[in-house]
C-alpha cells in the first residue's frame, strides 16, 4: 500500500512539474549574431539571453541586428560577457562585468535586469557582483523553464526540451 502511495506521488509531482515547464516563459541562451540562430527559435523563445562580446566582436557593432532583436519584443537578458568556459567561476570585478553591460545597452539601448553565466557556474565573489546589479537566472531557472540554445548545445537538445 505504501509502494503505491509513494508511486502516485511520484507521478503527480512529474505532472506538475511537467505543466510548470509548459507554462512557464520559454528562454533562448547563446543570442548572438556570432552564432546562427533558427528563427523558429528566436520566435518561441519568450527570454532571450544574448552575449555582449563573442569570439571578441560586440553585438554593439552590428546595428542593424540589435535593431532585429529588438524589434522581437522579447525580454532581453545578459549571458556572460564573452561566454568563455565557466567564464564566472574565475572572480571578476566591477569593470569586467560592466563591459558586458555597457554593450548590451549600446546596442539596445536599455540595461540588462537578468543576467545567467555560461554553463550556470559563477563564484559566490561573482553571485555578489551580479546580484548587486541584475537578477540572476541558475540552475532552478533551467529545471522550471525550457531552455533553448542556439547553436543546440545544450545538455540535452532542443528537440528533447520541446517534449519535456
Amino acid at each position: 500500500m505504501k509502494k503505491r502511495y509513494i508511486v502516485v506521488l511520484f507521478l503527480l509531482v512529474i505532472i506538475v512539474f511537467f505543466f510548470i515547464r509548459f507554462f512557464s516563459p520559454k528562454q533562448l541562451d547563446d543570442v548572438s549574431p556570432e552564432i546562427p540562430c533558427d528563427k523558429e527559435l528566436l520566435d518561441k523563445a519568450d527570454i532571450l539571453y544574448v552575449i555582449p562580446k563573442f569570439n571578441n566582436k560586440s553585438i554593439s557593432e552590428n546595428k542593424s541586428w540589435c535593431k532585429e532583436i529588438y524589434s522581437l519584443n522579447k525580454t532581453l537578458a545578459l549571458h556572460g560577457v564573452y561566454h568563455t568556459y565557466k567564464e564566472f567561476l574565475r572572480d571578476r570585478d566591477e569593470e569586467y562585468l560592466q563591459e558586458g553591460i555597457d554593450i548590451f545597452k549600446e546596442c539596445f539601448n536599455f540595461t540588462p535586469r537578468r543576467f545567467k553565466p555560461p554553463q550556470l557556474e559563477i563564484s559566490k565573489k561573482n553571485k555578489r557582483l551580479v546580484k548587486r546589479k541584475m537578477k540572476l537566472d541558475l540552475f532552478f531557472n533551467q529545471i522550471f523553464h525550457k531552455v533553448y540554445h542556439c547553436n543546440d548545445s545544450g545538455r540535452f537538445p532542443n528537440w528533447f526540451i520541446d517534449l519535456f
